[in-house]
């Protein structure tokens, strides 16, 4: 893990470079105030303070100053200086004015290198550029928000073959460990009897990998009780309807449920929010054999209901669906899981929008209003009665996917809202967790997306201290 509080440091009156941030606004004032040789510079290079992440190298003898140009300099975004966080010479650098507020999560950020698979060679040897702030107090926050979001990235871009159940759960344990937390794994026979969902779906996966629901519970009994679901589908085949290559070449990263529920908890305990925490992650690998479930098979959830099996390619809402029923047997308050479940959800709205249903509007209107007010992007769904009966199933209570190619993530939510009795909140993330093509402090590959909007969101709902 990269050390990021190394990187973001209290201003003590250290020797630094300065960043002087400009845009359309205020660029031609603050080029008036400056020297004859950087206005030739600057109009050497055709900067004009409106192109966002251009920045031009000011000569101070044996140093230099740094002019970029931002959208808002008044109202930096969390990425406004993730290009210079990569691009510049290592070194100590400070903002010739204000403080970084959120831009210092992009500085952070930008210089994360998941390179466990890289023969060491010129991309390890990679300096540190160090950032001050006069802002000592939001150090530690973000840094624990820089941690969560490359804890995502990496247990996202980790190969399937090194990271299947028994992986996730060890990650899970080790945040029991170091919070204090309890840790369980069912699996086997009692995973067979209990969570039939969950071990239908890892039926086909080889002994290793076999299925598992992972729970870590954490907090004090007095404080309110909160659920946090995540999707562990370490890889999907799409089982016997199986996806075509293209659409398998990515499965790595249908996990990425997990890495989000996982992080969140992380940051929950970090941060010691005033709640009784149940993490809970259905962990399979939606594998072909001999023993994978068919199309057309009926399973009986843990719930109780019985589940006719339309598309094995549809695994992720079978597994949620178990791991829902035992957090509600917990009677929480509040449900939050985070699943990459459908590709609908990515037609619909992009890689960049996490698709969120809510049950309740006041739990939606918290999620959105944290979402802004912390730029990561959010965009409320429906769930939409009537498209109920699109789950219709001639033998069983309800088939597992729609029997119509229209509104494929409101299906997938209203299959999840039956395992959700209505007296709970409870909100539901259909997140991409991947970002391609690559931008300033977000390289391609395994990225959080609605991390940090459900933790601001919590945040505020229950307040420590």
């Amino acid at each position: 893990m990269t050390d990021f509080a190394s990187l973001l440091v209290a201003d003590r009156g250290q020797k630094a470079r300065l960043i002087h941030l400009v845009d359309k606004d205020s660029f031609d004032p603050w080029l008036k105030k400056r020297p004859a040789e950087d206005r030739a510079l600057i109009d050497a290079h055709r900067f004009d303070g409106k192109k966002g992440f251009a920045f031009v190298l000011l000569p101070r003898g044996n140093a230099f100053e740094v002019v970029s140009a931002v959208k808002n300099a008044t109202e930096l975004s969390p990425w406004c200086l993730a290009k210079l966080a990569e691009s510049l010479p290592e070194g100590t650098y400070k903002l010739a004015s204000g403080e970084p507020g959120k831009a210092a999560l992009g500085w952070l950020l930008a210089q994360h290198r998941f390179d466990d698979y890289r023969s060491k060679g010129e991309d390890a040897q990679h300096g540190a550029r160090v950032l001050i702030t006069g802002e000592a107090a939001r150090i530690d926050e973000t840094v624990r928000l820089a941690e969560a979001t490359a804890l995502v990235r990496d247990m996202v871009n980790t190969p399937a073959a090194d990271l299947g159940p028994a992986e996730i759960a060890q990650a899970v344990k080790a945040e029991a460990n170091r919070s204090g937390g309890k840790f369980k794994v069912i699996s086997g026979d009692e995973l067979a009897s209990g969570y039939p969902l969950i071990a239908a779906v890892g039926a086909a996966a080889t002994p290793e990998r076999a299925p598992r629901l992972i729970e870590l519970e954490w907090g004090e009994t007095k404080h309110p009780r909160i659920a946090i679901v995540g999707k562990g589908v370490c890889f999907d085949s799409g089982g016997l309807d199986l996806k075509p290559a293209s659409g398998m070449r990515i499965m790595k990263k249908d996990m990425g449920g997990a890495a989000h529920a996982l992080a969140v908890a992380r940051l929950i305990t970090m941060e010691r929010l005033p709640v009784r925490l149940h993490l809970l992650i259905p962990a399979v690998e939606n594998a072909v054999s001999g023993s994978a479930y068919r199309p057309g098979d009926i399973v009986k959830s843990r719930k109780g209901l019985f589940v006719e099996i339309d598309n094995t390619d549809a695994e992720g809402r079978l597994v949620l669906a178990d791991a829902l029923a035992k957090a509600v047997e917990g009677k929480p308050e509040l449900i939050i899981d985070f699943a990459t479940l459908t590709g609908a959800a990515r037609v619909a709205l992009g890689p960049d929008l996490p698709a969120t249903f809510a049950n309740r509007d006041e739990l939606a209107a918290e999620l959105e209003a944290a979402a802004r007010d912390v730029e990561d992007p959010l965009w409320r769904m429906p769930l939409w009665d009537p498209y109920d009966d699109l789950l219709k199933s001639d033998i069983a209570d309800f088939a597992n996917a729609s029997s119509s190619p229209m509104a494929g993530c409101i299906t997938a939510a209203m299959f999840l809202k039956r395992f959700v009795p209505d007296e709970i909140a409870w909100a539901h993330l259909d997140t991409w967790a991947w970002r391609d093509p690559a931008k300033p402090g977000r390289p391609k590959g395994g990225d959080a997306l609605g991390l940090r909007a459900v933790f601001e969101a919590l945040k505020r709902r229950y307040p420590s201290g």
